[in-house]
């Protein structure tokens, strides 16, 4: 399964990714004039944000279409994959990601990676997905799936470790966690409900199945997840936990 990401759809589905990152941004809280990496910046919004902090900041993605959305904020991104930085060494004072790491296949390579270009003392902050994440949208998921003979589908799409396992990882890639946190963050879904949130999150799964057989698996994952994550009113919560954590290279 590869992610395909439409900037568009992202920008209106998932408008609250960057709007939620407040905690995270307070934890990196960003000097004037330092160099910060922002990996996985997807449409360049809280890239933005960082540089009005008065930082000097690159933003840095696998998605040329995100890239695209990302420039027209009038910020500098490269195209590369999280596993293989095209940066010198030492290059950063900072490394920051919001919401992208779960995404990232290699975990040891792309520590690696960013142990490389952050120069020594210099500090890796960043929330993603942590144990439990969605557990309740990939149960349903994984249960129709199966239904229609796509069992598989789901597997490995994401990453999204505990506090001790991913702490245990950091420090083995040469980095001292000073604070790492699971944090249970129920998430209001806009335009569009569950639906609109498969159709975005869950693209590249969708995108396996015959076209014909997508909009089912849409309808019959969101008729299982209605009793638990929709209220009378009819609105959407999906059931995120986040793993925050601030480390600096040794």
């Amino acid at each position: 399964m590869t992610q395909r990401w439409v900037a568009g759809e992202y920008g209106r589905v998932g408008a609250f990714v960057h709007q939620l990152a407040g905690g995270v941004v307070e934890w990196l809280a960003p000097q004037q004039g330092e160099r910060i990496l922002d990996l996985g910046c997807g449409d360049g919004q809280l890239t933005a944000r960082l540089a009005a902090a008065g930082a000097v900041v690159t933003g840095v993605d696998a998605s040329v279409e995100m890239i695209a959305a990302a420039r027209l904020h009038g910020i500098t991104v490269d195209h590369a994959y999280a596993e293989l930085l095209p940066y010198s060494d030492a290059s950063f004072d900072a490394v920051f990601s919001n919401a992208a790491l779960h995404w990232v296949r290699n975990q040891d390579a792309m520590m690696t990676e960013v142990r490389r270009v952050l120069r020594p003392e210099g500090r890796f902050v960043a929330e993603m997905g942590g144990q439990g994440n969605i557990a309740a949208i990939r149960v349903a998921l994984m249960a129709v799936l199966a239904r229609h003979g796509y069992a598989d589908a789901e597997d490995g799409v994401n990453y999204y470790a505990t506090p001790e396992v991913y702490g245990r990882r950091l420090t083995h890639h040469g980095f001292k966690v000073e604070r790492i946190e699971l944090i249970p963050r129920p998430t209001p879904l806009g335009e569009g409900g569950m639906a609109a949130w498969l159709r975005t999150f869950r693209r590249g799964v969708l995108e396996v199945l015959p076209e014909t057989l997508r909009e089912t698996v849409v309808n019959e994952a969101c008729a299982l997840l209605e009793p638990a994550l929709r209220d009378e009113d009819g609105n959407w919560v999906a059931d995120y936990v986040r793993l925050r954590f601030i480390a600096r290279a040794k």
